[in-house]
């Protein structure tokens, strides 16, 4: 098979040029400007918590000052900055969860909005014991968006969670008192233990991460994706195409980019409606050509083929092109760039939602009452706008690849029964997957989450550690923009079997399957925690037994913290390619990754090289085998 990564980085070399023709700056341009990067905070030994500092601790015991103003040493500073992370990235993804609930409640089956998976509907309120039996669907509906929304503020007891959380991974959450309890109320308590004057045990500020994190993963982001699955419905395989090359000369070219699938799902149906179709042609282009970019892009291109034009870095380079009539943003990853960018080009950014306005962009609400119409009334702007297109300054890369995407457990699941034939419902039972792990076909598996970060190449980091795990049989699945990385790289084709193991190879030659996995968006990790725990309790084990590892090659953003806490959390080594700063804290360092192993089964490993990590994971993996004798 072609090795594409060449003609990934031409795509993004060619764009880059364009840019510094053009006289406009990109992410890689402002990071080199910045020099070297301060070194306190990269330690974490900065506090600006208070008025009485900024205080800056030494992160070498023993040299300069060791406590701040109020006597914070750096154990304390370090796990209070990595607390608030992890609040800010549960808030993030877990409101992305609490909009979806809120948009489930105006279901109505004379409305804009309905219902498109009513199985999925019933199993999840089977799981809030909502009696379905002879009731109307959409009253079904707004008893589980209730139900949902009052996990996220309920005065007394612990969340609701999935009967895939094995109950040994609940006891060890009980045992160490970190089970989480509501979303809010975990999250408050993180803000609230870290304002000056209260928690000053860096144990304490871990274990109050861990439960607001585990809260987001087991709690938000999770009901995000099973609302998303009965608005939206729960993908299933679909070819679709990835990179930059998928914008279209002669089209009204529209990139949807941020993570709230209830603007994305209402822009894409509006863009086939006759009337902006009719409209978009009588401004001399031959329709509407809408793409995604980052998480939103692969929530839309899983269930609907639209094409992905790339992930977190590419997002300025999309404009650059000078063929995009309109960026639509909601929330989350948006760098505030784009409004100064786009008006180097005719493109209009397109800001729609109150939790992420940005100074100098075009701001249309979003009305989610009627989001069809809204939507309608957003893309015609952009139609509008592509006669304003200066032709002589277009650039489309010709790099695009064809990918296969949607893989939802439920697809998973069914998928391998056909492997090993099992002849029991697939959506009630792992037995296939674990047959092939057990027997070896399959070594285990690897979950690739995550970010781009300018601080390492582009996307290479993440798809050099799939190639190698691949090639040792062991499968793939991966959400987030490291999911554009693959399917960029060509990782998400059947064909990319020829670069797999062989027995990893006879299971995809059989399925048809690629040897990587597209599950989805960020909060679709909660896919990766479903098939993890519905995995354990087939074979009677905790999830920390599982031959099953984690990576975030190129993470950034505090959601990725909050991510690897609650993966860590939940029993599986979670590798980060990018140093977290945490190292000022000998205490919390050692915590995260040696001791957190002694309390979870699993810990956090942070290692630069692809290569060495992912031959790290391999190890861990076969390590894990051994440990159930497998």
């Amino acid at each position: 098979m072609e090795d594409r990564g060449l003609l990934i980085q031409a795509a993004e070399d060619q764009l880059l040029e364009k840019a510094k023709r053009d006289g406009v700056e990109t992410a890689w341009d402002r990071k080199d400007a910045m020099k070297t990067p301060c070194g306190f905070g990269s330690a974490g030994v900065c506090c600006r918590n208070c008025a009485m500092g900024p205080c800056r601790v030494s992160p070498v015991p023993g040299k300069g000052v060791e406590r701040g103003i109020c006597g914070a040493t750096a154990d304390i500073i370090v796990a209070r900055n990595f607390a608030r992370m992890c609040a800010a990235g549960s808030a993030s993804h877990s409101d992305h969860g609490r909009s979806l609930c809120l948009y489930l409640e105006n279901a109505s089956r004379d409305g804009q909005i309905n219902i498109r998976d009513e199985k999925k509907l019933a199993s999840v309120a089977k799981k809030y014991s909502i009696e379905t039996e002879g009731r109307d669907i959409y009253d079904v509906a707004h008893d589980v968006a209730a139900a949902t929304l009052n996990e996220f503020g309920k005065p007394h007891g612990n969340l609701i969670f999935s009967s895939a959380l094995p109950k040994k991974r609940r006891e060890v959450w009980d045992k160490l008192g970190v089970t989480p309890r509501a979303i809010d109320k975990d999250i408050v308590s993180i803000m609230h233990s870290t304002h000056i004057g209260c928690s000053g045990d860096a144990k304490n500020l871990i274990n109050m991460s861990m439960r607001a994190s585990l809260g987001d993963g087991w709690g938000g982001s999770y009901i995000a994706t099973e609302i998303s699955d009965i608005l939206f419905k729960t993908p299933s395989p679909v070819e679709t195409q990835a990179n930059l090359g998928v914008l279209e000369t002669n089209s009204v070219n529209i990139i949807l980019h941020g993570h709230e699938p209830s603007l994305s799902e209402s822009i894409v149906a509006a863009a086939e409606d006759p009337e902006l179709i009719a409209l978009a042609k009588a401004q001399g282009a031959d329709g509407i050509n809408v793409c995604g970019m980052c998480c939103t892009g692969n929530e839309i291109t899983m269930r609907h083929g639209i094409k992905m034009a790339g992930n977190f870095l590419q997002q300025e380079l999309a404009v650059v092109t000078g063929a995009v009539e309109a960026v639509i943003v909601d929330v989350q990853c948006i760098m505030p760039s784009l409004a100064k960018l786009s008006k180097s080009y005719h493109t209009k950014f397109i800001t729609t939602s109150p939790k992420a306005e940005i100074t100098d962009s075009t701001y249309i609400e979003f009305e989610e009452h009627r989001p069809y119409d809204s939507a309608k009334e957003i893309i015609k702007e952009a139609v509008l706008n592509y006669k304003n297109r200066n032709r002589d300054n277009v650039l489309i890369p010709d790099e695009k690849c064809e990918a296969l995407v949607g893989f939802s457990t439920e697809a998973i699941v069914d998928g391998l029964d056909k492997v090993v034939n099992s002849n029991i419902d697939p959506l009630q039972t792992v037995k296939p997957l674990a047959d092939v792990i057990l027997s070896g076909t399959l070594r285990g598996a690897a979950a690739f989450v995550g970010c781009n970060n300018p601080k390492v190449p582009h996307d290479e980091p993440t798809v050099k550690m799939m190639k190698y795990l691949i090639a040792h049989d062991v499968i793939i699945i991966v959400t987030g923009c490291a999911a554009h990385a693959a399917a960029k790289a060509g990782l998400l084709l059947p064909e990319a079997k020829e670069l797999a193991g062989p027995g990893l190879k006879t299971v995809c030659s059989l399925l048809g399957i690629p040897p990587i996995l597209h599950q989805g968006s960020c909060v679709d990790i909660s896919r990766n925690l479903q098939l993890a725990g519905e995995l354990a309790n087939h074979l009677g084990v905790d999830i920390s037994d599982l031959p099953v590892v984690g990576a975030a090659p190129e993470w950034m953003s505090e959601k990725a913290v909050a991510i690897g806490t609650y993966v860590v959390g939940s029993g599986i080594d979670a590798w980060l390619g990018v140093v977290p700063p945490v190292t000022g804290s000998p205490f919390v360092t050692d915590y995260l990754l040696n001791k957190m192993e002694e309390d979870y089964g699993a810990k956090f490993y942070v290692e630069t090289d692809p290569q060495k990590a992912a031959e790290q994971m391999f190890e861990r993996i076969e390590a894990k085998r051994k440990k159930i004798n497998i």
